[in-house]
């Protein structure tokens, strides 16, 4: 009788295990996770999607173009800003500068501005390769990785390329951790907006 029981709660501490291990599964594959107000485009964990109350203030910064003139991050509040984070010697940077600049103008007219920000970088390399592959939005120069910083004490931001998506409100709404794919980039867009 004794062993029939320890029988009886091996075989049930097993099926839990096996149920556990099946929903965290599920979780990771699905793409999301409530309590943490974090979700994965496609399931894919660097296209990363920040649910409405779970979304880190940008850090508000200022700094200079690559032409020259300031440019001020809360001067696109109200507008949905793409924030790249990039350098012309970087080759993931450089294949996924024109899949960026199509975005940036499909989703012009939808409110949605890009911006860019070249670090470790001189201007006039920087230059040369947005107007080679047609990147029209400005690029903010920064040579020691300042900005980049700034953002990653509040979100996953550490290295080039790495694309951070910010709502109308100047809040971290969407991230992506390496090159970004047109289709990922619509769909976390499209979410973004669809969120406000």
């Amino acid at each position: 009788m004794f062993k029939a029981k320890r029988r009886t709660v091996v075989s049930v501490a097993a099926v839990a295990a096996v149920l556990l291990a099946g929903a965290l599964v599920v979780t990771f594959t699905q793409g999301s996770s409530a309590a943490s107000g974090v979700s994965y485009i496609d399931g894919n964990t660097d296209q990363i999607v920040y649910a409405v109350g779970h979304r880190a203030l940008a850090p508000d910064f200022t700094a200079t173009s690559l032409t020259g003139a300031p440019i001020r991050l809360a001067s696109y509040r109200g507008e949905i800003v793409v924030l790249n984070f990039w350098g012309s010697w970087c080759d993931p940077c450089r294949s996924e500068g024109p899949t960026l600049a199509v975005l940036a103008e499909q989703f012009r007219s939808q409110g949605v501005s890009f911006l860019g920000d070249d670090v470790g970088d001189t201007p006039a390399n920087a230059l040369a390769y947005t107007r080679s592959v047609g990147i029209t939005y400005p690029s903010v120069n920064d040579p020691s990785y300042t900005v980049l910083q700034e953002f990653g004490q509040v979100a996953p931001v550490s290295d080039t390329p790495t694309t951070v998506v910010i709502d109308r409100t100047g809040r971290i709404a969407g991230l992506v951790i390496g090159a970004v794919s047109y289709s990922g980039m619509v769909t976390m867009l499209r979410d973004v907006a669809a969120s406000q």
